[in-house]
């Protein structure tokens, strides 16, 4: 595995882990909604974003009329507390926070079919809310309300005044979800966004003009090695000559003795080649295929960009062979035993080749 791999892996398990802590932090609030019959026979509606729901309550909407328990208007114990049962119309608990636990509370009023159950705060804590935690009563909905509210409605209940109440999902609040942290992750991300594309952007023109560049040079060369090797030596092979005469002597290149007619061209190092076999080969190549002479170099063009080779690489050999399967000659491209660059160059091992040139020079 790559390190950007390794690194995109621990930054998903970060923000994964940052999501699910910050999961726990998010709250939803309630919309609530009461309707009743005033004693002047008008109906009478109050709307208000005033409830919080408990952590362990579904996200839903429910209705019902307000019920109070009995007696303690805390709504605790294991017995009946309320004067309704699961086949009465929908109806919510409106209970008093304490004395027991919100679970206590919630299960109380569930056993006997609330549809919810609305917990309004303390004496004296106004319209404040908290979060309420209820693992043991999870599955029905359950929100509380402030002390104000609550005790509004509780008046009305108790002087005979039926209040139907509406619950309804508001909206969710956090971390995480407040505009503040919405903007700031929108801008984050248009910053990462911009920054990813102008990257990208600048890498491709980068490519695309080294690109460019390598070829303009490549055709640049390839052009002044045309004009080079128009200046080597060509000759025609005749009847005498001792290149169409002898088996000694062959093209490297395609492998294939000399005959006379046929036009060679003569390389700087004085190696002989078919001139349709060298030019093709010099144009991609540029040394001569037997003794690695740099024939474009020895021609006064040079190359604008060069390809760095390994210091610890080993000498390459060119193997020739012949119908037979003997091998004709070994050529290496360096002579790691002397220093002498131009012995590097000119280092050749064609005993034939090298007999016949001698003969000549005598």
């Amino acid at each position: 595995m790559g390190k950007k791999t390794q690194h995109s892996l621990l930054l998903f398990l970060c923000l994964s882990g940052l999501v699910h802590h910050s999961a726990s932090l998010v709250f939803w609030t309630a919309m609530v909604e009461i309707s009743y019959i005033d004693s002047h026979n008008k109906t009478v509606e109050k709307y208000c974003e005033c409830g919080l729901f408990g952590r362990n309550s579904p996200l839903e909407k429910t209705s019902g009329i307000v019920t109070l328990p009995k007696g303690d208007p805390k709504g605790c114990g294991s017995e009946p507390v309320y004067t309704r049962n699961s086949s009465s119309p929908p109806w919510i608990a409106l209970v008093k926070r304490g004395n027991c636990t919100f679970s206590e509370k919630i299960n109380a009023a569930k056993r006997q079919g609330a549809a919810g159950v609305v917990v309004y705060n303390v004496d004296g804590s106004g319209n404040s809310t908290t979060h309420m935690a209820h693992s043991d009563a999870a599955g029905i909905v359950a929100i509380m309300i402030g002390n104000a509210q609550g005790m509004e409605v509780v008046r009305l209940v108790r002087n005979g005044t039926d209040v139907q109440m509406l619950i309804d999902v508001g909206s969710p609040h956090g971390p995480w979800i407040d505009t503040y942290w919405l903007y700031f992750l929108s801008i984050a991300f248009f910053i990462v966004t911009a920054a990813s594309i102008a990257y990208f952007v600048f890498i491709s023109a980068n490519r695309i003009y080294n690109l460019s560049m390598h070829r303009r040079a490549e055709k640049r060369l390839k052009s002044e090695a045309k004009k080079a090797i128009k200046r080597l030596q060509v000759r025609t092979l005749k009847t005498g000559d001792k290149e169409a005469t002898s088996d000694s002597y062959m093209c490297a290149v395609c492998i294939e003795n000399y005959k006379a007619g046929e036009v060679v061209t003569v390389l700087t190092c004085e190696h002989i080649f078919h001139k349709a076999c060298i030019e093709p080969w010099l144009l991609d190549r540029r040394t001569c295929p037997m003794c690695k002479c740099d024939i474009l170099k020895a021609l006064g063009v040079e190359e604008e960009v060069k390809e760095s080779f390994p210091a610890e690489s080993p000498p390459d050999v060119t193997v020739i062979t012949v119908a037979g399967g003997e091998t004709m000659y070994e050529v290496p491209l360096t002579d790691p035993v002397s220093p002498d660059p131009e012995r590097q160059q000119h280092r050749y091992d064609n005993r034939a080749f090298e007999a016949d040139s001698e003969a000549g020079r005598r």
